[in-house]
C-alpha cells in the first residue's frame, strides 16, 4: 500500500514538472552574446568557441552547442553540434519520454544551424587548451547519453552537464530552452 502511494506521488511529481515547463511562452529572438575567454596576449589566429543556443520547434523548443573554430570576423569555421534530443523524427518517442525514458541521439538535429529559427545564444570565445578539454568532454558525453526523458534527462541537461564541465553555473533543467540559454547567460558572464 505504502510503496503504491510512493509511486503515485512520485509519478505526479514527474508530471508536475513536465507541465510546469510547457506552461511558459518563447521570446522574440535575442541578440547574440559574446563573452571572450581568451588570454590578452593570445594571438587572434587561434579562435576557437563553444556556442550555447536554443531554437524554436513546433514543441517547447530545443537546446544544443554548437563549437569550433571562428574566423575573422567571428564566423563559424567547421561547426560541430552535440545536443540531446530523441533518435526519431516520429512524435510517439517523444511523447513517450515524457513518461519513460526513450532512445536519444547527441548530434545535429533539423534547424540547429539555420539562424532563423535561433531563439538565444551565448557564445564563448576559448583557447585551444579549454577548447580541447571542452570538446574531450562533448565526445564523452555523447558516448555516454543514450537516453532521453523529459523530466530527468533533457536537453537542458545535457547542454547543462557541458557548461558545469567548463565550471560554469547552470539554471534549472525545467525551463523552456530560450529561458534556459538566457538564464545560463545572465548566471555566468561577466
Amino acid at each position: 500500500m505504502a510503496m503504491a502511494l510512493t509511486t503515485r506521488i512520485a509519478i505526479t511529481v514527474v508530471l508536475a514538472l513536465s507541465a510546469a515547463a510547457c506552461q511558459s511562452k518563447d521570446n522574440k529572438p535575442e541578440p547574440r552574446f559574446v563573452s571572450d575567454a581568451r588570454p590578452a596576449l593570445e594571438s587572434k589566429e587561434s579562435r576557437y568557441f563553444i556556442e550555447f543556443r536554443s531554437r524554436y520547434a513546433l514543441s517547447y523548443g530545443h537546446s544544443y552547442v554548437i563549437f569550433g573554430r571562428a574566423g575573422q570576423a567571428g564566423e563559424m569555421i567547421d561547426p560541430e553540434v552535440a545536443g540531446l534530443a530523441p533518435a526519431t523524427a516520429s512524435t510517439a518517442p517523444y511523447v513517450l519520454g515524457h513518461f519513460l525514458p526513450v532512445p536519444a541521439e547527441t548530434g545535429a538535429s533539423d534547424g540547429d544551424l539555420e539562424e532563423e529559427y535561433r531563439s538565444a545564444s551565448w557564445r564563448v570565445m576559448l583557447t585551444e587548451a579549454q577548447y580541447r578539454k571542452t570538446v574531450a568532454h562533448i565526445r564523452q558525453l555523447k558516448a555516454k547519453s543514450k537516453f532521453w526523458q523529459a523530466s530527468i534527462y533533457n536537453c537542458n541537461a545535457f547542454v547543462a552537464d557541458i557548461a558545469r564541465s567548463m565550471g560554469y553555473k547552470a539554471p534549472n533543467i525545467w525551463l523552456r530552452p530560450q529561458q534556459f540559454i538566457t538564464q545560463l547567460r545572465e548566471m555566468n558572464a561577466a
